[in-house]
């Protein structure tokens, strides 16, 4: 039997889905099933607990010694969401993580989705080794950030909230890919929104690698071959469960700095 030092539990919460496995810590894959309920309509907080369970006790491990680490789409500090992006505004401002701990019976590690999901990257996808500034971004509903300079996480960057001076936009409702579902764009218009949005990010940060994550990474042959920048860009290899990989990876309250391995400049 594995160790619980090199499994842990990733549960991913996102505004229409909450996914949950067991992740091989040494390997950054999944080793059960992913389990998957919808987000209850509204997304209040007893009701997205209640969920939660469900995904635990899907996978058989609410009582199991499995640390445990939960990612969730809004600001995270210092255990508090402080705020609610397609979920309900009482999670401002909340102590979510207290809650969840209460509400579970055990110790978690809270912290946001597009964070944990660079967390996978680079321990495990696309940027493991990479230095310099990695920003990755998850197209979706919105647009999630995550920055990682030389292995450390800069959390909470919300990139995706960058205005479009005159539009009165912010850069993921023009942006995301629910725009391009929205707007029914073909690919070539989506890339050119895109092009505005990865350029404008180039410009203020100076990245050494963009990584693309979000379910439409797998579609990356169709539109990141069509964007013009200096900076590479990658899809991520982990895409719709990086968010459960990287809670998993975590969860034993690792410190900041995320990647002994990476290649100096």
């Amino acid at each position: 039997m594995a160790s619980e030092k090199t499994r842990a539990v990733g549960i991913d919460i996102g505004g229409t889905g909450i996914k949950g496995g067991i992740v091989d810590l040494e390997k950054g894959e999944l080793v059960s099933d992913r389990i998957k309920v919808s987000t209850p309509p509204g997304a209040e907080p007893d009701d997205v607990l209640t969920a939660v369970r469900t995904v635990l006790d899907t996978l058989d491990v609410a009582d199991s010694d499995y640390a445990l680490g939960v990612a969730f789409p809004a600001i995270v500090k210092n255990g508090r969401t402080l705020s609610a992006a397609n979920v309900s505004d009482k999670w401002i401002d909340f102590p979510a993580e207290t809650f969840f701990e209460e509400g579970l019976g055990r110790d978690i590690h809270f912290a946001n989705d597009a964070d944990v999901a660079g967390v996978a990257e680079v321990r495990f996808g696309a940027a493991k080794g990479a230095a310099g500034l990695t920003i990755l971004t998850t197209l979706g509903t919105g647009i999630g950030s995550a920055m990682i300079y030389d292995g450390t996480l800069i959390p909470n960057s919300e990139l995706g909230h960058l205005q479009r001076a005159k539009h009165g936009k912010d850069a993921e409702a023009y942006a995301a890919y629910s725009a391009m579902e929205r707007d029914a764009l073909n690919w070539e218009e989506w890339a050119a929104r895109l092009q505005w949005y990865y350029s404008h990010v180039e410009f203020l940060f100076s990245p050494d690698l963009f990584v693309v994550g979000g379910g439409v990474s797998k579609h990356a042959d169709k539109f990141l071959h069509l964007l013009e920048l200096k900076t590479p860009i990658l899809p991520a290899v982990h895409r719709n469960n990086a968010g459960i990989i990287g809670a998993a990876a975590l969860s034993l309250g690792a410190a900041p700095h995320l990647d002994e391995t990476v290649t100096t400049k």
